[in-house]
């Protein structure tokens, strides 16, 4: 195997992934070459003599541990490796935070040893429980004066400490370490909470999760650098499991890789790193792309070229730039730069959506072939959008769609089957409720396959019990209790008989199936309420019908968070059982998804099968993360000062954890340098991803009616003579 480490850097859709991936192959290369010699040397040998050393060498291939930067690129760059290696060679694809998170639950009985842990198995505390569960805790010390003192609501306070905790494990600093670091960089700050008390916070709320045996990201990340990184048996395990790493896009990786990737390195694996220096999409959420740059001081560095011929890059990017920069630069745009301008954002909305039809119709453009790209989707635009283009029959695409599960009526007629079946839940359950369940359970097919990726209204679902139908039935058959709600029988209602006989059998057998739940949970024979939203869903939802992949999806979400949920109550019942009960879990667990903190991400996140032939539909941070390219985009609000944030915004705190200015305080100047190297980055990279056609998207005036002032308002005015009204 090769015996040096490589470091490659290259701008968006250079080949570093391609060629990190030849890489790998010219390292196994020299044992295939062995394997092929052995044979060859010596024909004389008989089979049964060659087969000992043949098996020797394949026990003796290195494990190959390789990285990327989120999962839906883990999974691409694995298949990719395996596919290019006929499957022959141990590779271990995953992103950082997985990778921690595997080797701490795998090294728990060395943790227990060395923290003198409780010997119980660790549960993953995810984002929405961690929060639940920390504002509790941390409940009667966040009183009225704090959250004054903060300028946010508590749900918002509790997330920003929780965030510090994340900021300080993924740069290796330790918990204890947090109020200095917080200390030097608030400096006087006046209108931020004391450091030590955030500190203090953070260390019971650690403490809290460890006697429990509980993980959140920032606590598995912390455990893992601060404890198992330098424990010399964990050492000695690690560097006999891999001889080799492959790191995609480390520039959106926390710093603390960079400490797993040097410990690799001074054992003597071999690493190839991929670094694009116009990325770093994770910035100011946990990536520290200056402090993994330092890594190749100890590689061989490669410099790919620029962006493919077939980009926008190389002829729009220096231009575009400049007059973001200089806006006093009289400069026109070329031919390939449009601009669609109006008024009103709702005009540009409906312009922007009839451009991109016209043009998929006229078969100018594929619809797999255009991209929407927004520094922010509202639910108005997304709506808009979605049903101009399929009353147009062109399917849209949202990336990384994270509405929350409770926007879906499947999952909120769900919650109210769950509060009429189990008792004490009266209070959860309302006239409104009850007539969108029962049209949700009483649909007779489902809706097509290729059904859009919006609510149901779009394509509508035939149903026994139509809305009106339904909402005479709950105004006359339901009765409201804060214990024991009910339906009455149809026949209760006296003009009973306008209700038809398709909408009476189909509520008669949705009756039925409710007082045959609530007999079976009195007897306890429902083990807990994941077992009824499986026989709600098997029974009315599923009954042997292919769902949408998009209702699918969601249902598996309520599904995986309930299981989720539950297995946490179980634990923290196990520890103190006075603490929470079945009745309480319920309710909680029904207003946690009414409050939309969930959202329907379920894993995996993608259709099986082919693309689809769809417009792509994203933010900034969602289509760079993702890694596409397309012949056309579409940049909305093209004025909009969102642009220079990035798409996403930055984690309280986030500057102060950058390993090369660790708690230095972070000024107006800074923040002002920092976005307009952020807007550079978006500009390379897009432009580096559009092949023939971009479109400036603007609207004099946002949804709030401001005039709209954003950074890329130069490049609005340059293309002017090439306007599409």
């Amino acid at each position: 195997m090769v015996s040096h480490s490589v470091w490659i850097v290259g701008t968006s859709r250079s080949g570093k992934t391609a060629r990190l991936v030849e890489q790998f192959c010219n390292w196994v290369q020299p044992e295939k070459q062995l394997i092929e010699s052995f044979y060859t040397k010596k024909p004389g040998r008989k089979k049964a003599e060659r087969i000992p050393e043949f098996l020797y060498l394949k026990q003796t291939e290195p494990g190959v541990l390789v990285l990327a930067a989120n999962d839906d690129n883990r999974r691409e760059l694995g298949d990719i490796i395996v596919t290019s290696t006929l499957g022959k060679y141990p590779v271990r694809a995953k992103t950082p935070l997985g990778f921690f998170q595997d080797e701490v639950i795998l090294f728990w009985p060395l943790l227990i040893n060395s923290l003198s842990l409780k010997a119980q198995f660790p549960v993953r505390l995810r984002p929405e429980t961690e929060q639940e569960l920390a504002t509790k805790l941390w409940r009667p010390q966040l009183d009225e004066e704090i959250l004054r003192i903060a300028g946010v609501n508590e749900s918002r306070l509790v997330r920003r400490i929780l965030d510090l905790l994340q900021l300080a494990a993924y740069s290796g600093v330790r918990c204890e370490d947090i109020a200095q670091i917080l200390a030097r960089g608030l400096g006087d700050n006046t209108t931020t909470l004391e450091p030590e008390f955030l500190a203090s916070l953070l260390l019971d709320w650690r403490n809290w999760c460890l006697e429990r045996g509980l993980l959140s990201y920032g606590i598995i990340t912390e455990l893992y650098s601060q404890y198992l990184l330098s424990d010399r048996n964990y050492q000695q395990h690690l560097t006999k499991r891999y001889q080799a790493v492959l790191a995609d896009d480390v520039d959106d990786y926390p710093s603390v890789a960079r400490l797993l990737f040097e410990l690799l390195l001074d054992q003597g694996a071999v690493g190839a790193f991929s670094y694009n220096p116009d990325g770093a999409v994770r910035l100011g959420l946990g990536a520290d792309p200056n402090y993994l740059e330092g890594l190749a001081e100890r590689c061989r560095v490669e410099i790919l070229t620029g962006p493919p011929s077939e980009s926008l890059g190389e002829e729009l990017t220096k231009q575009m730039v400049e007059l973001v920069t200089e806006p006093m630069v009289l400069l026109s745009l070329p031919k390939m730069v449009h601009s669609i301008q109006t008024t009103s954002r709702a005009q540009l909305l409906r312009q922007t959506a009839e451009v991109i039809a016209s043009t998929i119709q006229s078969q100018q453009v594929q619809a797999e072939q255009v991209a929407i790209i927004a520094p922010g989707l509202d639910a108005i635009a997304r709506y808009t959008l979605v049903e101009i283009l399929i009353k147009q029959n062109i399917q849209i695409q949202s990336l990384n769609d994270q509405r929350p599960l409770v926007s879906s009526p499947v999952i909120r007629a769900l919650l109210t089957m769950l509060a009429l079946v189990y008792p004490g839940l009266g209070r959860l359950v309302d006239r409104d409720a009850v007539a969108e369940m029962l049209v949700v359970l009483s649909r007779k097919q489902q809706a097509p396959e290729n059904s859009s990726l919006l609510t149901d209204a779009i394509n509508p679902v035939s149903t026994d019990i139509d809305p009106v139908r339904a909402g005479l039935i709950a105004d006359y058959c339901f009765v409201p209790h804060p214990d024991r709600p009910n339906l009455l029988p149809v026949s209760t209602f006296e003009r009973w008989d306008r209700i038809g006989y398709a909408a009476t059998t189909a509520y008669n057998e949705i009756l039925q199936w409710l007082e045959q739940q609530r007999s079976q949970q009195e007897l306890r024979l429902i083990p807990s309420p994941i077992s009824l939203l499986d026989r709600a869903i098997q029974r009315f939802l599923w009954n042997g019908s292919n769902l949408p992949y998009e209702q699918l999806a969601a249902l598996r979400e309520l599904l995986e968070t309930a299981q989720h949920y539950w297995e946490i109550d179980t634990r923290l019942r196990q520890v103190a059982p006075d603490e929470t009960t079945p009745h309480t879990t319920i309710i909680e667990f029904i207003q946690l998804l009414r409050r939309g903190t969930i959202t329907a991400n379920p894993y995996p996140v993608r259709p099986i099968g082919g693309a689809r032939r769809a417009v792509t539909l994203a933010t900034i941070f969602q289509y760079r993360s993702s890694r596409r390219s397309h012949r056309w985009h579409f940049w909305l609000d093209a004025g909009s000062p969102l642009w220079a944030k990035g798409g996403a915004a930055t984690l309280f705190g986030a500057p102060f954890f950058l390993r090369d200015r660790l708690g230095e305080p972070w000024t107006a100047e800074d923040e002002k340098l920092a976005e307009e190297q952020r807007l550079q980055k978006i500009l390379t990279d897009l432009l580096s991803r559009v092949s023939e056609r971009v479109y400036l998207c603007h609207s004099d005036l946002a949804v709030n009616g401001q005039e709209q002032l954003g950074p890329l308002l130069p490049l609005v005015n340059a293309c002017v003579t090439h306007s599409v009204i």
